[in-house]
C-alpha cells in the first residue's frame, strides 16, 4: 500500500475489482451494484473498441479491462476530479496502452471522439429528470442523480454519433423510466433489442433494468432475459450475482 500512496489524494483509497484491478474511489466518486451490473451486462469482445459515458470514477471501463480486455477503452468525464481519478486509476493499473480518459462533455464530442467507429458504447445515467425527486446538495453527487449536465436524449443522441452502423448501446435505468429509454434510443436511430429486469430478491418489484440496442436495427425484435435476482432465498448474493463479480465478491461473502 506504501508503494501505493503517492498516487492517491485525501480522502481517496483503492477498491479491488478483482483480476488483479484496482480502482481510486472517494465519498463523491465511487460506484455501486448498478455499476457492476452494467459492466457484466455490457461486456464487450476482445476485437471491439468501447466508449464509456458519465464514467465517474472509471469503475465499468477498468471491469471491462479485467479478464479479456477489448481492443481499446475510452472513457468520457464531466467532472474534472472524477476524471483525474480515473486517469490515476488507469496508471495505477499500468492500462495507459488500453484506456484514454477524456475530461469532456458527451453533447460536444465533435472533434474529441472520432464519430462512427465505436462498437459499444455503455452509461449508468441520472436516474432521475432534471428538477424531479429531492436534489442533492453536493455537486457530485447531483450530477451522478439527476440530469443537470445531461438528458437522456443527448446521451442516445451522443451514443448514436459514436457508434457504427449495428454498434451496441447499453443502459442501466429505473423501471419508472423504460418508455423514456426506448422513445429516446428510437429518436436517435438506436433499436432496443435486449431488456433484463432487476430485483433485489422474490417478490420485490424490480427496482432497475438493463438494456441493449442497436444503432441502425430494424425495428422490434425486442428480447426480455430471464429477471436477475441480486439476492437469494438466504438474503446473500445469488449465484448469478456472484459469477458476475467474480472474484472481487471476496469482500463481499
Amino acid at each position: 500500500m506504501c508503494a501505493d500512496a503517492p498516487i492517491l489524494k485525501d480522502g481517496e483509497h483503492l477498491e479491488p475489482l478483482g483480476g488483479g484491478i484496482s480502482v481510486i474511489v472517494s465519498k463523491e466518486n465511487r460506484f455501486s451494484t448498478d455499476t457492476v451490473l452494467l459492466a457484466g451486462f455490457s461486456l464487450p469482445k476482445k476485437h471491439e473498441r468501447a466508449v464509456e459515458f458519465g464514467a465517474g470514477c472509471g469503475a465499468v471501463s477498468l471491469i471491462w479491462c479485467r479478464e479479456t480486455p477489448p481492443r481499446s477503452v475510452t472513457a468520457v468525464e464531466i467532472q474534472p476530479d472524477a476524471a483525474d481519478m480515473m486517469k490515476r486509476s488507469v496508471k495505477l493499473n499500468s492500462l495507459e496502452h488500453l484506456v484514454s480518459v477524456f475530461n469532456a462533455d458527451l453533447r460536444a464530442l465533435k472533434g474529441t471522439l472520432p464519430f462512427g467507429e465505436f462498437d459499444l458504447c455503455a452509461m449508468n445515467p441520472p436516474y432521475k429528470i432534471g428538477g424531479g425527486g429531492i436534489v442533492n446538495s453536493e455537486q457530485a453527487k447531483r450530477i451522478a442523480r439527476h440530469e443537470t449536465e445531461c438528458t437522456l436524449d443527448d446521451i442516445t443522441k451522443a451514443a448514436s454519433c459514436v457508434l457504427r452502423f449495428g454498434g451496441r448501446f447499453c443502459i442501466c435505468q429505473r423501471p419508472e423510466r423504460l418508455s423514456d429509454v426506448i422513445i429516446s434510443m428510437r429518436n436517435a436511430g438506436i433499436e432496443p433489442k435486449m431488456l433484463r429486469l432487476i430485483q433485489q430478491r422474490q417478490g420485490k418489484a424490480p427496482k432497475l433494468f438493463l438494456m441493449e440496442g442497436r444503432r441502425g436495427g430494424s425495428s422490434g425484435g425486442l428480447v426480455v432475459l430471464p429477471t436477475l435476482f441480486i439476492e437469494n432465498e438466504d438474503g446473500g448474493f445469488s449465484k448469478e450475482m456472484l459469477d458476475i463479480y467474480g472474484d472481487y465478491k471476496e469482500g463481499y461473502v
